[in-house]
């Protein structure tokens, strides 16, 4: 069975709360969507808004190789003719070969949402789509609200499916509008819209309670060949069907054809890429795409993936551009160190007396508030600390870190340093927009004329966490430090009751290993 797939990101994905995409993110997506495979793209709804309007004049200069772009629009209204109808015009102003029509198909959503009789909306939608035929368009049919019709009048929905296939639907896509159905009820209604009709059937859910991808695997199964959903599954309310859960289930779960299997290894990178142009935090614990979907923390899942990764993984994580990584924590046992170090290329194997000390070393860490989960840079370090093969490459004399506040003015903050390198004393300081900003500042300008490299180095994330509030401000603070030097990202940590040694910590952290990674890759 082959299955098509339907991008509806920039349109009903764009509805989410807090995303507001640009004329630009949506010609981008588009492109990042046709590099993937994806068959459809829908670009928006002309006939709402002038930049989606202005978005199907610009796509047209895209070269395009995979997709083929959508206009979104409503059916004609119950007063007007299609050649008189706004709405209608904006399709043809939008010029694209390929158009979706969203009509009722719930008799409830007819009398209270259109206000119009039962018999309009059919003659709305024929009329509609009908014109949409004569004038070449490739037309797909979104009956909106169907299972909730078809739930309480089964035969006016379809009536309206019949309308649309008679007036030449190329697809009818039966849709979840509200999210409401189970998986059980979605598959017996579409398997009986199956036996009645003959036409191209296609499926449209959202995640109110959870289904969405659920009801479009079963809606699969019972015999839709079109799905539509967005990326990451955003959309309104609780979102649609997510696309990045969905192609992978379908195409290397259920066996079907639709997007060729080695374009699935672009799946994580689609995600993160719409994450980025929708300036969200990526979610890492999404099922295939998400940096903990194939993560293990437990040391008896650790020893078992060394074993054979089938132990713990439904399946190879690379088949869609993810990767296997192990996390250390308090929880993690000698399988997960040796794991690790062999990432690090420690090679550690047959000195057990040597991982024993470092999972002590771990444990005893962690117990006192340190996390190395998300600062592995710190964890490399650690243990080859404890190996004894890690070279100081600066040492701490002292510093001091100033807070002035003048009414009226924004604080100022001043950091003085004094480190030793070598044989050398370098003393300097430094202004800072806080503290830990001015630290920061001053430790890199003490130390670039010794190692200038630390110029490419910049603090991308900085995250404080109290460990304790029944302790008031005398709490242990963990800082988490996130460094890059615009080829690789990595992270470290601190602890300490004062949040400025908490972060000294992690900063010291963050250069030394900066400075670890280029004197071994100038090896």
């Amino acid at each position: 069975m082959r299955v098509e797939f339907y991008d509806t990101t920039l349109r009903d994905g764009a509805q989410s709360e807090d995303i507001a995409f640009s004329l630009t993110d949506k010609l981008r997506i588009t492109e990042k969507l046709d590099e993937f495979g994806m068959h459809y793209v829908e670009g928006g709804w002309p006939g709402s808004n002038p930049k989606d309007l202005q978005y199907f004049n610009e796509v047209k200069k895209l070269t395009l190789k995979n997709s083929k772009v959508v206009a979104f629009s409503s059916t004609v209204r119950s007063y007007t003719n299609p050649e008189e109808d706004g709405v209608i015009k904006a399709i043809f102003d939008a010029d694209t070969e390929y158009v979706t029509i969203v009509g009722k198909s719930w008799d409830m959503q007819v009398r209270e949402a259109l206000k119009v009789s039962l018999d309009t909306n059919l003659r709305m939608i024929e009329k509609t789509i009908s014109y949409l035929k004569k004038h070449g368009k490739v037309v797909f049919f979104d009956a909106e609200h169907f299972f909730d019709g078809y739930k309480r009048n089964n035969v006016y929905a379809m009536k309206v499916l019949k309308v649309a296939i008679d007036a030449g639907a190329d697809v009818v896509v039966l849709c979840d509008t509200n999210g409401g159905s189970m998986p059980y009820e979605v598959h017996d209604i579409v398997h009986k819209v199956c036996e009645t009709v003959s036409a191209k059937l296609g499926i449209h859910t959202h995640n109110d309670t959870e289904m969405a991808v659920a009801n479009t695997l079963v809606a699969i199964k019972a015999g839709c060949e079109h799905v539509q959903g967005t990326v990451n599954g955003y959309g309104e309310r609780c979102g649609n069907a997510n696309l990045c859960s969905i192609i992978p289930n379908v195409i290397l779960k259920m066996g079907c054809e639709g997007i060729e299997k080695d374009r699935l290894t672009r799946l994580r990178d689609l995600s993160l890429f719409i994450d980025e142009m929708a300036n969200f935090i990526p979610d890492k614990h999404r099922p295939y795409v998400g940096e903990s979907a194939f993560a293990h923390k437990g040391g008896i899942h650790v020893s078992a993936i060394r074993k054979n990764p089938e132990t713990y993984e439904h399946m190879k994580p690379e088949l869609v551009g993810n990767t296997q990584r192990v996390l250390i924590s308090d929880l993690s046992g000698e399988s997960s160190i040796l794991y690790k170090a062999k990432e690090f290329h420690i090679d550690i194997e047959k000195d057990k007396k040597l991982v024993k000390e470092v999972v002590r070393k771990i444990k005893e860490l962690e117990m006192f508030g340190y996390q190395f989960e998300g600062a592995e840079g710190s964890l490399e370090l650690l243990m080859k600390k404890t190996l004894g093969t890690h070279k100081k490459y600066f040492e701490l004399i002292g510093f001091r870190v100033m807070v002035e506040k003048k009414e009226k003015n924004h604080p100022v903050s001043e950091a003085t340093i004094l480190v030793k390198v070598g044989d050398r004393v370098e003393h300097t300081a430094a202004l800072g927009t806080g503290p830990v900003n001015a630290l920061d500042n001053a430790l890199r300008k003490a130390l670039y004329k010794f190692y200038p490299v630390l110029e490419e180095m910049e603090l991308v994330d900085y995250k404080v966490r109290v460990l304790s509030t029944k302790d008031g401000t005398q709490a242990a603070t963990r800082v988490l430090v996130e460094s890059s030097d615009g080829k690789r990202t990595w992270g470290t940590v601190g602890v300490s009751e004062n949040i400025i040694e908490a972060s000294w910590q992690a900063l010291v952290d963050g250069i030394d290993y900066k400075l670890l990674i280029e004197e071994e890759k100038n090896r």
